[in-house]
């Protein structure tokens, strides 16, 4: 039984392997058939083979033997069977989906199933010349010398055309809508299913023998390749323009065949030769050479696989490996693309950079700014464009115009290197041959390891097992290592003092380069690659498994495929098949060694090249408990830890102090580490009792704290030290205080218990309730309330603080914080929603944010005394109104942030876009005048203003939003869509819709919609008061009184009823405005502009008439006295006023009467009142501070 013989391909990867002697030099990884077979017929004598055709998924060859179909196993080559079902010669061959379709010179057509029986035959009335399947709509084109058959899988019949000259090929285009006919007269006929002629092109007078469709669309639409009898090859799209330029090609091709993906095409002729070319007609090089005319070549590419029939009868599969020729320096990484093409990657930054060499890529080396590419006749070296680290743009520095064969190419700074079996050449940039090195074995791998410019080092392993260190200046290598296996792959240390080996066995060796000693050995390794920036680590891979090994420590092991080939920092190279991946692995495994091992020093290096912030602590804690300092500082300077900083910083000072205390240092350790236990045991030992007693009252672990206060007396414990005196003085200083009436010192004596006698005994019983509050007795504290008579107190001790504990433990937080505030522990309820803030901002409910906000600004505003004015305070009730402002500023901020983030994350909103893009403004505003603010992106604050910016066109504000979002870290799922949207916008117009920006009610002037001076007017600088739902700015002006008016005063004249000539100009303005005959419309608030509701002869509008603007750099009202106060309507007048002397009133005069405004008797914020009313019968409540009002207040 015949046999069909087939080739097998060998692969070349970065290290260089011995070439097999039979591998052709024009093509890597394509070997010649060491014998071949020719099919004969009955009589002996050779039958050509004028077709071949890859069927069954490449799985079957069926090739054309005189009347026969000869079908063969491309796996094994044995012959599956013979079909006759012809009776003359079979000239065609197509492939089906399920099947395939023969024509022969008997005029017959037959179509065979996918188990290869006969199913259906039609005739001509000639010979068929050329057959070709549809392969989207199964119809099947026949062609004859004088006319073409188109049968239809639907139809079951054949449409006949007849034709002006014999048809010699023919080809579907991969839209299934059209296909092309190749005639002897040199013309070609594209055509559409139905037969109909598309396009017509003349060609001249040479036959064209062989044509064929691209099965994949380019940049050109669908490409025909065509390869007539006037040795050219050309191409032309589906309208018959031509593509690119004619190729000659200097013999007649016969066949001409594409890959699957379309990549590369297969051509075969005249010349007894099959080339592989670019799908652009570049050609790459040989695949092999046969004594005959080859009359057929197909390529099936999805097993690398390519079919040549001769002439001769002889047949032949090659089997295609197409190596991966790439370079790699650093995380500069160059590999081959489409045989041509050069594209150049940083594995860090993913940039990508291509270089069109419109030749065939042999070879291609990297080094620092140096690309060596070589082509088929010479060597071009690039450069980089710019010294970016990161940039990926060459261009071209020099060419070396010689034919040099080499193994591998090595590129360093001013020369290149090329290896050929045994012999390594230099040459410089003109292409001068420097220097030769002869070595004694072949060479396996070969690698730069850096140097001066022009006297880099070379890293050479043989295959006896010798490994040479070369310089480029250097006529002499340097031996390193002699071992009996073959070298596989090398790598040297950062600092090269240690070399890795992998031999041929699959084991890692490590030797030391200086006393040549085998400092460890690992199995199962086909690739290793030193740190780049670490001494110690390395990491190697083979059987699918990564290995890092950290000095002589157990590897960490994880799964990988491929082969490492780089490991910088935390970022290894790996190459599988054919594409390079960055995997990233984190060094904890390696940090925890050394961390267990006390080597804090090399902990830190290896924390240094890319650990988690758990990984930090874990090394700054074990180097503060082991007192490396300096270490931990540096180590929780990373995270930012200010507070176990202060505690290092601490004992610095103390040790330079000659304070050397071990066990004291340990238990500040202790402490800051949360071993608080382990620490009061310290502080005892250390003759600190007192700092125990302080950390476990911090920590409100009153028990604990009394404990210690019970058992160590403070006396004895400086006794125990042989320290009589400092007891003495110790007992001394409460003994003096006491007497002295000195209590405010005595308080921060350690001893409560003698503390706490001493104040009864002085009757100083405010410093005694508090020392029993902070040492949690209770029970005394009620007997103490009893025994001064202060029932209240005691009522409230007795009922009030059990409940609101037990509120707390039961997860009642509100409820509990209102019954601390009941039994007057006003600590406590601020305390309660401090945490309930601090867990709301974690869960990102920031509309409970923003109203423990308001609770908190409320507790604090209790806290000040009514009837004492700022100045009277002191510096705590200071503070304490300090704190009401921020809180109440934070909770309006967190109150609008709510709805952003809403808006942002979920795909429906309450809110109108009007709404939201004030609200966005209000926030960006605060967050551009403030400090950060716990929880609120303002990433998410500018994102959502782009979409908003586009929805409501505000076009130029959209713009500054973009380009101020490209300087930010933007999260990955929007960075497309900011991308994309700052392109999109730049066809906007560049200005804002007019009737979006805010107008100042007391100057009248047009305000930016994002203003430097933040929420105020640009021109007099008045603040902006917003409605609170849809923060539109209402048109009111606030004011001030003079200083000899109280408020008592001022509240009097603004309900007198006004003079009776105002009052009258009054009414005909709003008489007028009943009729219409004012309706202009301003950008702020949709209404009126402010001058449309008051008359110029009103006081007030006078004053504002009157002031100067523009010039000031601070903001103050509009002070008015009695007069202007007299004329004022009281229902045009707001009064924001907190009940307290220390918070003076706010006045605001309403500029629009026919606007009305609300004011919320709980939060003091305004709202335009049917924003308010509806809110409130929507929800029952306010919808900032959550009151319900009662019927009343309607």
């Amino acid at each position: 039984m015949p046999k069909l013989l087939m080739s097998d391909g060998s692969r070349v990867g970065t290290a260089y392997v011995n070439p097999d002697p039979r591998v052709l030099g024009e093509i890597e990884g394509i070997v010649q058939c060491p014998c071949q077979y020719q099919i004969r017929n009955k009589d002996g004598e050779r039958q050509p083979i004028y077709d071949v055709a890859f069927i069954a998924d490449g799985a079957q060859l069926a090739v054309t033997a005189g009347p026969e179909v000869l079908i063969y196993d491309t796996a094994d080559g044995n012959l599956v069977r013979s079909l006759r079902g012809h009776k003359d010669g079979v000239l065609c061959l197509a492939a089906l989906r399920n099947g395939f379709v023969s024509g022969g010179a008997d005029k017959q057509v037959v179509i065979w199933s996918s188990k290869l029986e006969g199913v259906l035959k039609y005739s001509h009335t000639d010979t068929i010349q050329s057959v070709s399947c549809n392969a989207v709509g199964g119809h099947i084109l026949s062609c004859t010398a004088s006319d073409f058959g188109i049968w239809s899988p639907e139809q079951k019949n054949v449409t006949k055309y007849k034709v002006p000259s014999r048809i010699c090929a023919s080809s579907w285009a991969p839209d299934g809508q059209h296909f092309a006919l190749g005639l002897f007269n040199g013309s070609i006929s594209i055509r559409n299913k139905l037969g109909d002629e598309r396009a017509k092109i003349e060609r001249g007078n040479s036959a064209i023998w062989t044509l064929a469709w691209n099965p994949s669309r380019s940049s050109n639409g669908d490409v025909l390749a065509v390869g007539d009898w006037d040795q050219k090859l050309a191409f032309y799209d589906l309208n018959g323009r031509q593509v690119g330029k004619e190729r000659a090609l200097g013999f007649d091709p016969c066949s001409v065949s594409f890959s699957e993906n379309g990549e590369y095409l297969v051509l075969a002729g005249q010349d007894r030769k099959a080339t592989l070319w670019t799908s652009d007609g570049i050609r790459l090089g040989l695949i092999c050479e046969r004594d005959n005319w080859i009359w057929s070549s197909k390529a099936q590419l999805k097993q690398n696989c390519v079919a040549i029939g001769c002439h001769d009868g002889t047949v032949a599969v090659y089997k295609i490996a197409f190596n991966t020729v790439h370079g790699l320096h650093n995380d500069r990484y160059a590999y081959r693309e489409n045989m041509t093409d050069v594209v150049i990657q940083h594995l860090t930054t993913d940039q990508r950079a291509r270089i069109r060499c419109r030749d065939y890529v042999k070879k291609i080396a990297v080094y620092k700014e140096r690309l060596a590419v070589q082509l088929g006749d010479k060597i071009i070296v690039y450069e980089l464009f710019n010294d970016g680290a990161s940039d990926v743009h060459y261009r071209i520095k020099d060419k070396i115009h010689k034919t040099l064969e080499c193994n591998l190419l090595v590129v360093t700074s001013k020369h290149i290197v090329l290896c050929l079996d045994k012999k390594l050449q230099c040459y410089n940039v003109a292409g001068e041959k420097e220097r030769e090195w002869n070595l004694d074995a072949l060479v396996r791998y070969i690698k730069v390891i850096g140097g001066p410019r022009g006297k880099e080092g070379l890293l050479v392993g043989l295959k006896n097992g010798q490994v040479f260190q070369i310089f480029i200046n250097n006529a002499f290598p340097i031996p390193l290592i002699k071992q009996t296996a073959s070298i596989r792959c090398l790598d040297l240390s950062l600092t090269r003092r240690k070399l890795a080996v992998v031999d041929e066995n699959n084991t890692c060796l490590v030797y030391d380069v200086k006393t040549k000693q085998l400092l460890y050995q690992e199995p199962d390794a086909s690739s290793v690659a030193w740190n780049s920036e670490l001494e110690d680590i390395l990491c190697y891979s083979g059987n699918n498994t990564l290995s890092i090994k950290a000095g002589n420590f157990p590897p960490h092991q994880q799964k990988m495929q491929g082969f490492v080939v780089g490991f910088t920092g935390s970022r290894i190279f790996c190459l599988h098949v054919y594409a390079m991946t960055t995997v990233d692995v984190p060094q904890s495994a390696s940090l925890v060694k050394y961390v267990e091992k006390a080597d804090y020093d090399a902990a830190y290096k290896v924390a240094c090249l890319g650990v988690t912030e758990t990984d930090w602590r874990k090394l700054g804690l074990g180097a503060l408990e082991a007192l490396r300092l300096d270490v931990a500082e540096k180590a929780f300077a990373r995270l930012r830890d200010l507070h176990v900083m202060t505690l290092i910083r601490n004992i610095r000072r103390m040790q330079a102090e000659g304070k050397n205390d071990l066990e004291y240092f340990m238990a500040e350790v202790y402490a800051c580490t949360k071993r608080y236990h382990e620490a009061a045991k310290l502080y005892k030992r250390s003759g600190h009792p007192q700092k125990a007693i302080e950390m476990f009252t911090d920590l409100n672990m009153w028990e604990y704290a009394t404990q210690i206060a019970q058992q160590t007396n403070s006396a004895q414990s400086q006794h125990d030290r042989n320290d009589p005196m400092a007891a003495a003085k110790y007992m001394k200083a409460i003994d003096i205080l006491g007497p002295a009436g000195a209590m405010d010192e005595l308080i921060g004596i350690v001893q409560l218990e003698r503390c706490l006698q001493l104040f009864r005994k002085n009757a100083q019983y405010a410093y005694a309730i508090e020392t029993l509050t902070k040492i949690g007795r209770f029970e005394q504290l009620l007997e103490l309330h009893i025994e001064l008579l202060h029932w209240d107190e005691a009522f409230r001790l007795k009922l009030h603080l059990p409940y609101a504990r037990w509120l707390a433990m039961n997860d009642r937080f509100l409820e509990a914080q209102e019954t601390y505030r009941k039994a007057g522990y006003r600590e406590e309820a601020v305390h309660v929603l401090e945490q309930l803030r601090e867990n709301a901002v974690i869960e990102q409910r920031y509309d409970d944010v923003a109203y423990y906000y308001w609770l908190s600004a409320r507790e604090h505003l209790d806290l000040l005394p009514d009837n004492l004015s700022f100045e009277e305070l002191n510096r705590e009730q200071k503070r304490c109104l300090q704190n009401f402002h921020q809180t109440y500023r934070l909770s309006e901020v967190y109150y609008a942030y709510y709805h952003i983030s809403e808006y942002v994350e979920q795909p429906f909103t309450m809110h109108q876009p009007e709404t939201l893009f004030n609200m966005a403004r209000f926030t960006l505003h605060y967050l551009n005048h403030n400090q950060p603010v716990l929880g609120i992106s303002k990433v998410t604050v500018l994102y959502a203003l782009t979409k908003l910016c586009r929805t409501l066109e505000a076009f130029k504000l959209g713009r500054d939003i973009y380009e101020k979002l490209q300087l930010m870290c933007i999260p990955a799922e929007w960075q497309e869509t900011i991308e994309v949207g700052s392109l999109t916008i730049r066809s906007k117009p560049m200005r804002d819709k007019d009737t979006l920006q805010p107008i100042c009610y007391q100057c009248s002037a047009l305000n930016p919609l994002l203003s430097s001076k933040g929420d105020h007017c640009t021109n007099c600088l008045e603040p902006f008061v917003h409605s609170f739902y849809s923060f539109l700015s209402l048109p009111v002006v606030r004011f001030e009184v003079d200083r000899d008016i109280t408020h008592d005063e001022a509240s009097r004249l603004i309900a007198m009823d006004p003079p009776a000539s105002a009052n009258k100009r009054r009414k005909q303005m709003i008489q007028k405005l009943h009729d219409g005959s004012d309706s202009d419309s301003s950008g702020g608030l949709a209404g009126s502009k402010p001058s449309s509701a008051l008359s110029r002869d009103d006081p007030f509008t006078r004053q504002l008439a009157a002031l100067q603007r523009g010039s000031a750099t601070t903001y103050s009202p509009v002070k008015v006295g009695r007069k202007v106060l007299m004329a004022m309507d009281s229902p045009i007048v707001l009064i924001r006023q907190w009940d307290k002397k220390c918070v003076p009133p706010e006045y605001y005069r309403v500029m629009v009467s026919d606007v009305p405004i609300r004011l919320c008797n709980e939060c003091r914020h305004f709202f335009l009142e049917e924003e308010w009313v509806d809110q409130v019968l929507t929800h029952g409540h306010c919808p900032f501070c959550r009151h319900k009002p009662s019927s009343m207040e309607f």
